[in-house]
């Protein structure tokens, strides 16, 4: 019997662990396998990969600092925000670091305590509360297997199995869907992308140079035509004059959008979610590494008292995490708006001049999602 199950070993799972698996008897569940080294391009989960400054400053909180193999070349501080339909761009400095993800997940994996059993390549199916515990079915390897627990934390991303079947008539955040590609770019690019066009999204799309590579990606609505938007931006990209070749990897995932706070589902019955599971996200730029720390510091201090009551101390801990995110639901309401953005991008206000060469745009043969 465990006191805690968690399950999702991201960010969010891996820092409660850490905080926690000294006081507590605990598992987590990743269906990933974060011990053998993945394949050259991609890492298990469809993420650009960039640190941005609130998440740095969580670390810092927490007295981590990052090894160097979890850094990704290029290192780079500007992002190239681009509205195709309206033919405007601008350039604005951002303090983001660059990390191979797989390799991030890996190294916050590896500071859970060594008394935390951790069970890789297993999938949570279905869990059921008997009593005073759940007892969880999982699937590894084909083969079926229960534990049980006192507590279950659903750290498991936008497609939380936890809050899909214990949170089910709540209201739910707004869902994309996520494509990326890594495709081969000989470009010396010098800065990130962030790419804006209502034929595409109502969201945004985003370039990232990683390594000897690009990520092109973009969060679309779900429907039959998401890969034929995909293509559309592809096609505007080379257009625009950037330059890339063969499809090395593919990778999809959705994502979620938070439109009212009321989408924001936390804890009930020693039931907990954290991080994206829960809501918190940013609804502006889809930034969610600050808030999986956050959410895990508050629920590891609601714990430390111990399990009873748990979930009304998180509740109330999470109120300037919930503030916050309605800050981002309000900015998001500025940026997506096409005339606001507009006005905004022609001001020039907070961007930077940058010259730089426009790379030709070349004839090169179709990639398909």
């Amino acid at each position: 019997m465990y006191d805690i199950a968690i399950v999702g070993a991201g960010p969010a799972g891996n820092t409660l662990a850490r905080l926690i698996g000294a006081q507590f008897n605990t598992v987590i569940i990743d269906k990933r396998n974060l011990t053998d080294f993945p394949a050259p391009y991609g890492s298990g989960k469809c993420c650009g990969g960039l640190l941005a400054p609130d998440a740095q400053a969580m670390l810092a909180k927490m007295h981590l600092s990052l090894p160097h193999g979890v850094l990704a070349e290029p290192q780079i501080f500007v992002v190239r925000a681009i509205d195709f339909q309206r033919n405007l761009e601008r350039c604005y400095q951002r303090y983001y670091i660059n990390m191979d993800r797989w390799q991030f997940d890996r190294w916050l994996l590896s500071l859970v305590p060594r008394a935390v059993d951790i069970m890789e390549k297993t999938s949570l199916k279905s869990f059921k509360k008997m009593g005073n515990h759940y007892t969880l079915t999982l699937s590894s390897r084909g083969q079926h297997r229960t534990v049980k627990a006192r507590v279950l934390i659903g750290a498991d991303g936008a497609f939380s199995r936890v809050r899909k079947i214990a949170f089910c008539n709540r209201p739910f955040p707004k869902k994309y869907i996520s494509i990326q590609q890594w495709v081969q770019s000989d470009d010396d690019q010098s800065f990130f992308s962030s790419i804006f066009d209502s034929d595409i999204t109502d969201y945004y799309s985003w370039t990232i140079p990683k390594r000897d590579a690009m990520i092109i990606g973009t969060a679309v609505e779900p429907g039959s035509d998401a890969c034929d938007k995909f293509l559309l931006l592809k096609s505007k990209l080379q257009t625009y004059g950037y330059q890339f070749g063969d499809v090395l990897h593919r990778e999809g995932a959705h994502i979620l959008r938070v439109e009212h706070l009321n989408q924001i589902s936390l804890a009930k019955d020693s039931i907990a979610l954290l991080g994206e599971a829960a809501g918190f996200i940013s609804s502006s730029s889809a930034e969610g590494f600050s808030y999986a720390f956050r959410s895990a510091l508050m629920l590891a201090k609601a714990l430390r008292p111990g399990l009873q009551g748990f979930e009304h101390r998180y509740r109330a801990f999470t109120g300037p995490l919930r503030t916050n995110i309605a800050s981002k639901i309000l900015k998001s309401r500025v940026i997506y708006n096409p005339h606001i953005r507009s006005i905004i991008m022609r001001t020039g206000i907070n961007s930077m001049p940058i010259r730089y060469q426009a790379a030709p745009i070349s004839n090169i043969e179709p990639n398909y999602c």
